[in-house]
């Protein structure tokens, strides 16, 4: 291992861990069980290998973190370099995988409102319906809800930061007894003991054991957390509440914004808690958690024993990572084995190309888009300019302030391009004070600028997004008023301080304002393809709410997510994939209850073909830049469970379907009962809802398999139709699909060919390797199957 490569782990881990053979966690990989040992002969024979490599019996079983038993063949361990190489060279290891804590990260009401899941039936309360409802389009099916049972007997399980058991929204009134599949366990801790699961939360484990083989013996002081499933931090209670939250009437966000019903897209849904993220030690928690790949690969495969129905991880990786060595994707193929459904965001680091995490294929891969509710205040500058803000701040202003810029207040030895950001103790109060001040986008947190605007005594801040943020405004309740504002404003406020001698400003407090037209919209945060773990497999699949978001909180943190900060919050509103994800899994779980023999692949397409591709409008959704979204950003569109319900058709993909794509991208020997054929087939042949070809050459024939599922029509024709990407023809062979009975499987070719280039226009739009995008779609009377295409030209 290169020196280099832990450089950033100076104040971290010993000086010793620059040392060679300084042990560290690597997890062994084997692929699936055989079946034939029981628990404890599989744990021997974990320790068995661990004897093969160190000195003594002894220095084996203390060296072990985890034996993973359930369905994931695997352990892991301490070991050396030297010891983790002697291990990956035995033909029977799948990969061995070290362990990072900067390897993975979590990503971080209406929501459901405006999906279509509000309606008369309620889980217990009567509630009338809010008079700002979504559009009607968007509620297709207002029986869906009742149908699906509200989610009841379904097992959703959360890989997080834990739970904060006392809130509304998991409370277990009038819900009956745990369903008998239940195999899961209360463990119990610090501030958590039996009584905190109840018949909404059935189940709740914690997974500590790389952190602390990390960070050294679990320390409340330092990390500010709980040795318990108990949540420190608000993120594991928000994403938990999200998707199978209990429905919580008068529920809203410091200063009132947001006031409504709270409620998961599942209600009824049980909860199983797997807490396996926590607190950096002696960081701010707005500085995110850890999440060990150890820990987690524990977690699932626990749920998988448990007997979850459902996985919603909001986590991913910082960078991507082959699939043998991506630890949720390791754990998910598994999960899919045993039909459980796994959902995951899709990362925050978009706009960039190329940077989302959870690309397999078996896993449902989710993005962030904009609901239709903002927070809209006002700023007012002194020459008369006024314009529309987002805010959640409930701080208001008196009168008009004198206006500066960060850049212009900053103290000596603040970094050049720094000095906008009112980074922590960088402003000189004596020229803040009673001030309002412009900050930037870029570096540190968004609350922790308006927290340096206090403590510099100013009365306002004006948050700047950076043109890498776009239009999208994500809302915090800040210590002071705020204006939060698009860089088209930014520019106008810097012309104004500039050429005014005494520029003034007012910020106007936010009010919460509902059907904010076009709607949705793509986040900028929302990270993008194409897929570079594998460019055959489109990615992100769906789009679903996560800018905003109103959910349940932790008792434990602030609002801001800093130390100083003492207020206390039931609700908070909160942004990121993390959001998005648990929306997208409350919908598994009505669809699980509506269809419980579907499986994953079968869910996934129903979310997938039955995607809205437009807004409010009814024109295509926008990316940031004010253009329409591309499947890269959007995947099939922006999800609508109650149309999935019933999807006419279906591209099925079983657990054998996805070693055979393994095989075609070198991750093999997953199952001792599958081998790779001799000739492999392409990836973009694994039989998906979408299609992404990259380097078309001539012509890519690509082979697909649908099952008619329709909702009592046993007989039906479906009739084929494509927009093509530009400089490609897009035909299917055959053009008529007819079935004449439920359940009934027909094939088609989809064939992709270059055009013959009649014009330099065309030259230039499908040069080599850009990607244009395109869809096709099969229509019967009823249903509109549609799936998306990304071709890149050779």
């Amino acid at each position: 291992m290169k020196l280099t490569s832990l450089v950033p782990l100076l104040f971290i881990v010993p000086l010793l861990a620059f040392c060679s053979e300084q042990k560290q966690v690597y997890i062994v990989y084997f692929g699936e069980h055989k079946g034939d040992k029981a628990l404890h002969e599989i744990e021997e024979h974990h320790h068995s290998y661990l004897q093969s490599v160190k000195e003594s019996e002894e220095e084996a079983k203390s060296s072990l973190l985890y034996s993973y038993k359930h369905s994931i063949n695997g352990f892991a361990a301490e070991l050396t370099p030297d010891e983790a190489s002697k291990l990956e060279k035995l033909e029977e290891v799948i990969s061995v995988i070290e362990s990072h804590p900067r390897k993975y990260e979590t990503h971080t009401t209406r929501s459901w409102e405006f999906v279509g899941l509000e309606e008369e039936e309620t889980d217990g309360d009567e509630v009338q319906r809010h008079k700002n409802d979504a559009d009607d389009r968007f509620r297709v099916g207002r029986k869906f809800l009742k149908q699906a049972k509200h989610g009841d007997g379904i097992i959703v399980g959360v890989l997080d930061s834990g739970v904060w058991p006392e809130s509304k929204s998991f409370s277990d009134k009038g819900m009956g007894p745990v369903p008998e599949s239940w195999k899961g366990i209360c463990q119990t801790g610090i501030a958590f003991n039996s009584s905190h699961c109840n018949r909404k939360i059935i189940g709740a484990r914690y997974y500590v054991k790389g952190y602390e083989k990390y960070y050294g013996v679990f320390n409340v002081t330092a990390n500010r957390d709980f040795l318990s499933p108990r949540d420190p931090d608000g993120h594991g209670s928000h994403t938990a509440s999200t998707a199978v939250g209990r429905r919580v009437i008068g529920a809203s966000a410091l200063g009132g914004f947001a006031m409504g019903s709270a409620s998961g897209g599942a209600p009824l849904a049980r909860l199983a808690v797997y807490k396996a993220c926590w607190a950096k030690p002696n960081q701010e928690k707005v500085d995110g958690n850890v999440c060990l790949q150890e820990d987690m690969l524990a977690a699932i495969d626990d749920a998988i024993g448990d007997g979850v129905h459902v996985i919603s991880v909001s986590i991913g990786t910082t960078d991507p990572l082959p699939y043998s060595q991506d630890g949720i994707a390791i754990g998910a193929l598994h999960a899919v084995k045993r039909n459980i459904v796994v959902a995951a965001s899709a990362g925050n680091s978009g706009p960039k190309p190329g940077t989302l995490s959870n690309p397999a294929p078996w896993i449902i891969t989710v993005g962030a888009s904009t609901l239709d509710r903002a927070f809209v205040g006002g700023l007012v500058l002194g020459n008369g300019y006024t314009v529309k803000t987002e805010s959640i701040t409930a701080f208001k202003m008196d009168k008009f302030a004198p206006l500066v810029y960060a850049a212009n207040m900053s103290v000596p030895g603040i970094a050049l391009n720094n000095t906008s950001q009112c980074l922590p103790n960088s402003l000189k109060p004596e020229l803040v004070n009673g001030k309002v001040v412009l900050c930037l986008r870029g570096a540190g947190s968004r609350i922790g600028k308006g927290m340096e605007v206090k403590r510099a005594g100013g009365v306002g801040m004006i948050l700047g997004n950076s043109l890498a943020n776009g239009n999208e405004i994500p809302s915090d309740s800040h210590f002071v008023a705020t204006a939060a504002v698009t860089p088209t404003v930014v520019e106008k406020i810097l012309d104004y301080i500039k050429t005014d001698k005494n520029p003034i400003a007012f910020i106007k407090p936010g009010t919460t304002v509902y059907k904010n037209q076009p709607a949705p919209l793509m986040t900028g945060f929302s990270s993008r393809g194409p897929n570079v773990v594998d460019p055959n497999i489109l990615k992100p699949d769906i789009t679903a709410p996560g800018l905003n978001i109103l959910a349940a909180w932790s008792g434990a943190d602030s609002p801001s997510k800093l130390w100083v900060d003492q207020r206390v919050a039931a609700y908070n509103i909160y942004t990121g994939t993390s959001m998005s994800c648990p929306h997208v899994s409350g919908a598994i779980a009505l669809l699980k209850s509506i269809h419980p023999k579907w499986s994953s692949a079968a869910i996934r397409s129903a979310l997938m073909t039955t995607a809205w591709m437009t807004n409010d409008e009814k024109k295509p959704i926008q990316d940031t830049n004010g253009l329409p979204a591309n499947p890269f950003a959007l995947g099939s569109g922006h999800f609508r469970p109650t149309k999935a319900a019933d999807p006419g058709l279906i591209y099925d993909a079983s657990y054998r379907a996805y070693l055979l794509y393994g095989c075609s991208v070198g991750f093999t020997n997953i199952d001792p009962t599958f081998k790779c054929p001799t000739k492999v087939p392409p990836g973009y042949n694994l039989n998906y809802p979408s299609i992404a070809i990259p380097n078309l050459n001539k012509t890519v024939t690509v082979k697909r398999t649908v099952t008619n599922v329709g909702n009592g029509n046993s007989t039906s024709t479906y009739i084929f139709s494509a927009q093509s990407p530009e400089g490609v023809t897009v035909k299917a062979k055959p053009s008529v699909l007819s079935f004449n009975r439920i359940g009934q499987k027909k094939r088609f070719k989809i064939v992709v060919t270059v055009r013959k280039e009649k014009s330099h226009k065309t030259m230039n739009a499908t040069e080599k390797g850009q990607y244009q995008f395109g869809w096709f779609s099969w229509t019967d009377k009823y249903h509109v199957v549609k799936s998306p295409i990304a071709v890149s030209l050779a």
